[in-house]
């Protein structure tokens, strides 16, 4: 599936010669090449003169041969017996498990996350599957009581079709696994398309997913830019459902392609609010606030990046932030210790910047960090020093708008209920927590606040395996939830059946 070849990078006026490994499709079995002959290159945000691997640089031709695939394989997949179906997520499971190491050097290389955190997500991918290998052979429909005694009259779950995956690079192994396996244990065929910022651990998958006995065509995978193999993942007909993780503009903008009949489950931005209580312990708010904001270099869509504080706390709770931040060891992600690791890519960092001077523009107090880090080892990556911004008012862009990078900014309140009102005034609702003692307060918390995921004492990221996730207003087409028992309603159809006998 792979060939090497030799690539010249110029870099200023050197020119570099190295051997890079080329990546292919997975189509109807077979690892091909694009039908265009292009290639682009996964880089290295810790190190840009790393070159991870070059991968096909798709159309909508090679889509379409994608979706022509598992339209062929999708009605003998849906008659094959569910527990066939679980042994081959058990066998994934065992092979991504296998590598584990392996996969999470690679996809700290991709992605920038340090490899402890990479590890971490290749192992849960792996319980993903087989949670939903078990899941997927207890669901069942149900038996209505009816008042004719010669009649049964029942519900059964049908497969969909052919399901489109679209994942994004922050999480790009654990989130494709979390909607393939329900996918094709509830008898669907696949289509997955991830980022192009991280090809590389989707092969990983797809792999483990042939090694394990998949057959041809269930599972089909192209890589690609949105722009040149987007609209006909969405709009092709033969597409019955769509899953994808990413901005609330390229969800809204799928959502309106699709047609009326394909189903869409979007899981998409968030400004997430932390309320800390003037009962709250400040120590547990700092780490849950340097947790949730700064961990994964602040680009989760459930990471902490409004934290609003009672007024006769603030000053205590910004000192003990700012210490804490302050110790934080940025770097490489294979380097021990290291806390915080590169934006993803250059999009990103140069996003980032420009929400740091938005923020100061706007009239906030930068009162941490905030630069470019570019400096010896650092000059071939994509590093920001964390960002923590004071007097925020709730109008500013950066208490409103997602930045998706290590930026939290500080609102002052006189109140609960002012605190409830600021974090319930965004367009976004995906994450939200509190940090507080008392009980009456935390459980009136989680009836106020507008957010799909609510925490209690726990930072807003993290989310378990088989507990319910997904937002509400713009950070969700709140129609299915992922993850859980719940993540297999979307990938099948009710059938009511009455039988008079």
């Amino acid at each position: 599936m792979t060939a090497r070849f030799l690539i010249r990078l110029e870099k200023g006026d050197s020119l570099l010669t190295t051997k890079i490994e080329t990546f292919n499709n997975y189509i109807n079995g077979e690892w091909t090449q694009s039908v265009t002959n292009k290639l682009f290159y996964s880089i290295n945000p810790a190190n840009t003169e790393d070159v991870v691997g070059a991968f096909q640089a798709s159309n909508e031709e090679d889509v379409k041969l994608a979706i022509e695939s598992a339209s062929k394989a999708f009605p003998n997949w849906a008659k094959t017996a569910p527990s066939k179906r679980a042994a081959i997520l058990n066998r994934a499971a065992d092979i991504l498990e296998q590598n584990a190491d392996q996969y999470a050097e690679e996809l700290t290389r991709e992605e920038g996350k340090h490899v402890k955190d990479a590890k971490n997500e290749v192992i849960r991918s792996a319980q993903t599957l087989r949670f939903y290998a078990i899941e997927g052979q207890t669901l069942t429909g149900e038996t209505f009581p009816n008042d004719d005694p010669n009649m049964k009259v029942s519900t059964e779950r049908e497969p969909l079709g052919v399901v489109s995956v679209i994942t994004p690079w922050n999480f790009p192994l654990s989130i494709p696994a979390r909607k393939i396996a329900p996918a094709l244990i509830t008898g669907n065929t696949v289509v997955f398309k991830p980022s192009s910022d991280t090809p590389l651990i989707a092969v990983r998958l797809v792999e483990a997913l042939q090694l394990a006995g998949i057959p041809n065509g269930v599972i089909n995978f192209v890589t690609g830019k949105a722009s040149d193999v987007g609209d006909l993942l969405v709009t092709h007909p033969a597409i019955r459902a769509i899953t994808f993780t990413g901005s609330t503009a390229a969800g809204e903008d799928i959502h309106k392609k699709s047609s009326f009949t394909t189903r869409t489950q979007m899981e998409l931005g968030g400004k997430n609010p932390l309320i800390v209580m003037d009962d709250a312990d400040l120590d547990l708010a700092v780490d849950l606030t340097v947790n949730g904001g700064f961990s994964l270099t602040g680009q989760a869509c459930t990471g902490t990046s409004r934290v609003i504080v009672l007024k006769n706390v603030k000053e205590q709770f910004v000192q003990k932030l700012i210490e804490k931040t302050a110790s934080l060891k940025i770097g490489n992600g294979f380097e021990e210790g290291v806390k915080i690791g590169p934006l993803a890519n250059e999009k990103q960092l140069k996003n980032v910047l420009k929400y740091i001077e938005i923020g100061k523009e706007d009239g906030a107090a930068l009162a941490f960090g905030g630069e470019r880090i570019d400096a010896g080892v650092f000059g071939n990556g994509y590093f920001v020093s964390p960002a923590i911004f004071t007097n925020v008012k709730s109008n500013h862009r950066i208490a409103k708008e997602e930045i998706f990078g290590p930026v939290v900014a500080i609102i002052e309140v006189d109140s609960y209920e002012e605190a409830i009102k600021i974090a319930n005034e965004v367009e976004y609702g995906l994450s939200a927590g509190i940090v507080t003692n008392n009980l009456k307060t935390a459980n009136q918390f989680t009836k106020d606040i507008q957010a799909g995921t609510v925490k209690v004492n726990r930072t807003t990221t993290g989310n378990l395996i088989n507990a319910p996730f997904g937002g509400l207003k713009k950070s969700s087409t709140s129609t299915f939830r992922e993850s859980g028992r719940v993540g297999l309603e979307f990938f099948t159809q009710l059938k009511t059946v009455y039988i008079g006998y």
